[in-house]
């Protein structure tokens, strides 16, 4: 409980929450051995920038020196930072917002939550920022290449209420899809498999075993030997839509995962992903009022050729 309080207690910077690491067992000398033994690709001048500006802090929230002794099993506090972050130029929209809920149009291309390379330019931190609210918290999430919804909480008290609805499958999700169309795969069809990872830790495929994902697929409208899909996923495996649809014989316009990984970097931002969140239906646990949702954006028209 006192971790827990400490980590609650300390101040965000520039909307990023602080992170937290146990020093494992270990010969360190100093704490600053134990963070390049931990973080092997960050720079020692870096970490000690860091230390410098205070951003690296013990149990009870002081600042640590690069010569403190390490607490072997103790905790430590820092803050994330990326260098030369690249700038994601889309912008997100705030559709709802009560006491209790915000619900976010995410575009292409933005994470949801600070991940790898990406820190200041994901959803979570500039809501954070633009709107003041250093405790939101996003209740589930989507790909960063996928745009659409995206529901955030913004009381702790009420947030497990909401977090349990995606848990238990009480929300009715909606998406949209751009991908080919094959007029001998009769439609609507419900596809169910089994999803693990995949060869590439990026990736993920259907193996054989007790089914864990399903997907109920339509289609929409028709153009040529292109379609738009209404997809209603009933499970939440990573991927599963991009995945169900690949196992078709249908990859969504302009996968850079399916069916094949393309060189990290080499997106092109006029070609977003051809998926979206496009709808939300579900029961408020707060108000027990019925809650439903609707993206703004759109997908690109249909290919003519």
């Amino acid at each position: 409980m006192r971790l827990a309080s400490a980590l609650r207690d300390l101040p965000t910077r520039d909307g990023v929450g602080a992170s937290r690491v146990v020093i494992a067992p270990g010969r360190w000398a100093c704490v600053m051995d134990f963070l390049l033994a931990r973080f092997p690709h960050i720079s020692a001048a870096d970490w000690q920038q860091r230390l410098a500006q205070g951003l690296v802090l013990g149990e009870a929230g002081q600042p640590l020196q690069a010569d403190t002794p390490a607490m072997n099993g103790g905790w430590l506090y820092y803050y994330r930072a990326v260098e030369s972050e690249t700038a994601i130029p889309f912008e997100h929209q705030v559709l709802y917002r009560d006491a209790h809920l915000l619900v976010v149009d995410k575009p292409h291309f933005l994470p949801v939550i600070p991940s790898g390379k990406y820190l200041q330019h994901t959803l979570l931190l500039r809501l954070k920022q633009s709107l003041e609210l250093p405790d939101l918290v996003p209740i589930h999430r989507i790909d960063r290449d996928t745009a659409g919804l995206v529901l955030f909480s913004l009381q702790a008290a009420s947030r497990d209420a909401y977090s349990a609805m995606f848990r238990e499958r009480r929300v009715e999700k909606s998406y949209e899809a751009v991908a080919g169309f094959n007029p001998k795969l009769a439609m609507p069809v419900r596809r169910e498999s089994r999803i693990r990872m995949g060869a590439h830790f990026m990736q993920q495929a259907e193996v054989p075993g007790p089914v864990n994902a399903i997907t109920d697929i339509d289609v929409l409208e028709v153009c040529g030997p292109w379609a738009r899909y209404r997809l209603r996923p009933l499970s939440g495996q990573r991927h599963q839509l991009r995945v169900h649809m690949m196992a078709l014989g249908l990859p969504i316009l302009n996968d850079g995962i399916y069916p094949q990984l393309t060189p990290e970097g080499s997106s092109d931002q006029g070609k977003p992903l051809q998926l979206l969140a496009k709808s939300l239906a579900f029961k408020d646990p707060v108000s027990e009022r019925p809650m439903v949702f609707e993206s703004q954006l759109r997908l690109l028209p249909l290919p003519s050729v």
